[in-house]
């Protein structure tokens, strides 16, 4: 006879071995391509913020929750990446990118950070003769306090080290240019030739133009330059690419100029070799909306719609920037009253063009730095969406680096986004010495004011701006909450009031991104039934000090339940 707590032990045994053999006959449902466990996973999902591990299938979520809970989806085929306890977060989306431009400045002269005449000298001069048979010389970076106190470079610098050739540096904002004199003399300028409209070449005394080019002047000499070949911007593409993923951007938001070479990035996703997704925009030049234009926009929104590559979007630029003088403003510069700066569009031409854009469903982006120009974009957007009786179309306004104070709370109240780079807010020399003089004191308490937008329900989006400042957004994310120096200048921070929290930072460089890119419901935070677009960090941004964050470097970056890029000290994976 089986003693009772004998059977009871083996009926245990029975039952455990044959949940064990159904297990292994009926595998999960939904079984995972591959398994993060370990990790310390913020999801940017108010529902469910934080998570330990997360499960995927071909491009998508498949959920997220604790390690327990994961391994339901677990099968033999699974690959395990363990993340060693690291920070997981959403891929992040760079809202303002001018990817083309910045990718081809990766094999021109990099003047970022030279900070004396010496040193682009220098640079210049070993590019060029590194690179002696390119008939120009090109590059960009240079920043205006390096020529105080004009703020603005001569062609004598550049002929005392490269007089045989063309050279053609742009500034670090893209607004302004800088030509030596055979570059000039190529480009066909002198005293008789006139300014373009909305840009101006800068004469001296005797009406020589100096080689400082002021906003669309520098036209002039782009149109001489030699065209880079098909397979030079491709090349150039992919290394800009591989960089994007290497910093962690599964996303990015082009702002112009990339909208021509819209079939080179086909391309590039034909051959399987886009590992990034960009959202294009049209650049729509003034002084108006023509058919023509409507026409491109339209077919390249029916062609491009997909998650890697999209369209229907325009972006426009209303005014330029506060250190050339030429943003536009309601009342004078403060360093020179005779300045007020210079609209780019005529009012009515523009509210126009803008209510004919949100009628066809089209998102808008507006470039719009001085008080006079967001105002000016706020009253257009209002306008549409009165005329058209739209809701919900989420037009955009780029930069917003100064602004009345009655037109901070209408971001909310239109559901406008506010478009930042957090980075253009360091406060260096540029953005204390000439900035902060430009606009003067008044102006200057409402720089880029961030938590004053959000904290009136106004929803943030940031991005980058590159190649005027690092495609890496790390910096970045550190001055949204210091609006510091890396050397800790000013103490009190730069406006500190506009500072943000780290969630929130997050937020406008995810989710809130998603949402001003129109992908809120596919994208932006890690979630079931979402893109797998994710990144693992070295640092956990959460325990460290936030002057440490621009430190971060990125150990993986996942798009569509790929892995597109893993450091060399990056993470193990393995099937199991």
């Amino acid at each position: 006879m089986i003693k009772p707590e004998v059977f009871r032990l083996n009926l245990l045994l029975a039952v455990i071995s044959l949940c064990l053999g159904l297990h292994a006959a009926n595998p999960p449902a939904n079984p995972a391509d591959t398994i993060i466990l370990n990790a310390r996973i913020y999801t940017v999902n108010p529902q469910q913020p934080w998570a330990e591990a997360i499960a995927i299938s071909g491009e998508k979520i498949l959920t997220v929750g604790s390690a327990r809970e994961i391994q339901e989806y677990r099968q033999a085929s699974t690959k395990i990446i363990d993340a060693q306890g690291r920070l997981v977060l959403p891929g992040f989306v760079d809202c303002h990118i001018h990817f083309m431009d910045g990718s081809m400045g990766l094999t021109q002269v990099n003047l970022n950070e030279a900070k004396t005449i010496a040193e682009i000298q220098k640079r210049v001069k070993d590019y060029a003769e590194s690179h002696a048979k390119e008939p120009w010389i090109t590059g960009m970076g240079w920043a205006y306090p390096t020529f105080a106190p004009s703020g603005l470079p001569d062609k004598k610098i550049l002929d005392e080290v490269v007089p045989e050739r063309p050279v053609y540096l742009v500034a670090f904002d893209g607004h302004s240019s800088w030509a030596n004199s055979k570059a000039l003399q190529t480009a066909g300028i002198t005293r008789e030739t006139p300014d373009p409209p909305n840009g101006k070449i800068v004469r001296d005394e005797k009406g020589e133009a100096t080689g400082a080019l002021k906003e669309r002047a520098g036209d002039l000499i782009a149109r001489v330059m030699p065209k880079p070949t098909r397979e030079e911007r491709l090349a150039a593409l992919r290394l800009g690419i591989h960089e994007a993923n290497k910093v962690g951007l599964t996303r990015v938001h082009s702002a112009g100029q990339d909208f021509e070479w819209l079939d080179l990035y086909d391309e590039l996703r034909r051959n399987g070799q886009l590992t990034l997704r960009f959202y294009i925009a049209y650049f729509l030049d003034p002084p108006e909306l023509t058919p023509e234009a409507i026409d491109k926009i339209e077919q390249a929104r029916r062609t491009y719609h997909d998650e890697w590559i999209s369209g229907g979007v325009v972006k426009t630029m209303l005014d330029g920037v506060v250190e050339a003088h030429t943003a536009a403003m309601l009342t004078p510069y403060s360093d020179d009253p005779s300045q007020i700066g210079k609209l780019f569009w005529d009012p009515a031409k523009y509210t126009q063009a803008v209510t004919e854009v949100d009628r066809r469903g089209l998102q808008i982006f507006t470039h719009a730095i001085g008080d006079k120009a967001v105002r000016l974009a706020l009253d257009a957007y209002q306008n549409a969406a009165a005329t058209n009786h739209t809701t919900d179309a989420r037009p955009r306004i780029e930069h917003i680096e100064t602004i009345s104070a009655q037109d901070i709370p209408r971001f909310g109240k239109q559901g406008v986004i506010a478009s930042f780079q957090p980075l253009h807010a360091y406060p260096d020399d540029d953005t204390l010495k000439i900035w902060a003089r430009n606009v003067g004191p008044e102006r200057a308490k409402r720089a880029w004011v961030w938590h004053s937008i959000e904290s009136t329900g106004g929803r943030l989006a940031f991005g980058s701006d590159w190649p005027v400042v690092t495609l890496n957004p790390w910096p970045g994310v550190q001055n949204a909450l210091t609006r510091q120096t890396t050397e800790g200048n000013p103490p009190d921070g730069f406006v500190p009031g506009e500072r943000i929290n780290l969630e929130d930072t997050i937020k406008a460089y995810t989710l809130g991104a998603a949402f001003a890119g129109r992908r809120e419901k596919t994208e932006g935070s890690l979630e079931p039934g979402k893109l797998a677009d994710l990144i693992v960090l070295s640092q956990d941004l959460f325990k460290i000090k936030p002057n440490e964050i621009a430190k971060t470097e990125v150990l993986l970056t996942m798009v569509g339940g790929k892995v597109v890029y893993q450091s060399q000290a990056g993470l193990s994976a393995e099937a199991k």
